[in-house]
């Protein structure tokens, strides 16, 4: 199950082949670049991208963050889910977990996982049943999903004109414009679908938001960004430029607050040797260079 397109390749040979004239995918199964001959006509509308984490009603623990019990086994085979959840509940489990909704649904009743992770908008879509179990809604903001979670794309061949034309009457051109910055923030870093990558991007009060959350293995500490613009165009060099290699990050960090050791912001700060401060003053940074300022409503750093 390695491999970009994995899960729609056949469907494409069938377009190619003329068998079929469409085929409707979840974009986020789809690679960046399109195989000569086809290209995407169509984009729906977005369903919420947000994550579930649906819980096995015995290993329930309010107390803690996400409402999962010390130590628990969850069923994901995303590199990507993984990256991020180690990065807020460093104590939590994970085994593999294949298979269509249904499949998955029943792996957990049968106890074989504590909890799993599934895509909101797939639930959504099957209108599926999961009263017996405690659903956990993880924002898009703060478990950052797959580019174009929670959208559909339908694939056609490039020289079926007219059927092109047709599929603009259910094509959703704010959807395309913000999903262009999270697929093209995919593709410059070269990842597939089992990278551990998540990019959202959307547009709120006339502004551009977009989130991206890179790991180099689905366990190391994730990285995250953020940034803002009028147009979504050029947000993903943007991002791929705060991702640089030879970026210089800040020496030290003012926050208004005493950090908690397992916070996100802690173990970021800690990972590239930053130092947190809770008091600032001018002859603390001559020049206020390689500051770091910490803006918890958006989860970013500033810096000077």
């Amino acid at each position: 199950m390695e491999g970009k397109g994995f899960f729609t390749k056949e469907l494409e040979e069938e377009l190619l082949s003329g068998q079929i004239d469409l085929a409707v995918h979840s974009h986020k199964d789809l690679p960046t670049i399109n195989p000569p001959g086809l290209i995407i006509a169509a984009v729906s509308e977005r369903e919420d991208p947000s994550e579930i984490i649906i819980i096995h009603k015995d290993c329930v623990d309010v107390t803690k963050r996400l409402s999962l019990k010390h130590n628990a086994t969850v069923g994901t085979s995303s590199n990507r889910r993984k990256a991020q959840l180690l990065s807020v509940r460093p104590d939590l489990e994970f085994e593999d977990l294949r298979g269509n909704l249904q499949t998955r649904i029943q792996k957990l009743r049968d106890e074989q996982y504590d909890a799993i992770v599934l895509a909101k908008a797939g639930i959504t879509r099957i209108e599926m049943d999961l009263s017996d179990f405690h659903i956990e809604e993880i924002a898009p903001v703060e478990i950052i999903p797959a580019p174009a979670q929670g959208v559909l794309a339908v694939q056609i061949r490039e020289t079926d004109k007219e059927l092109y034309n047709i599929l603009q009457q259910i094509n959703d051109e704010e959807v395309a414009k913000t999903i262009s910055v999270e697929r093209k923030v995919l593709n410059m870093f070269d990842a597939g679908c089992h990278a551990p990558l998540g990019c959202y991007c959307r547009k709120r009060n006339g502004k551009y938001e977009a989130w991206a959350s890179i790991a180099e293995t689905s366990d190391d500490f994730p990285d995250r960004v953020y940034v803002q613009s009028d147009t979504p165009e050029g947000m993903a060099e943007k991002i791929f430029e705060k991702y640089r290699k030879d970026r210089k990050l800040p020496s030290s960090v003012f926050i208004s607050r005493e950090l908690d050791d397992n916070s996100y912001l802690s173990r970021f700060l800690k990972k590239h040797n930053i130092t947190d401060r809770c008091t600032f003053a001018d002859q603390d940074f001559p020049n206020h260079q390689h500051v770091g300022f910490f803006y918890p409503e958006t989860c970013r750093l500033d810096f000077l």
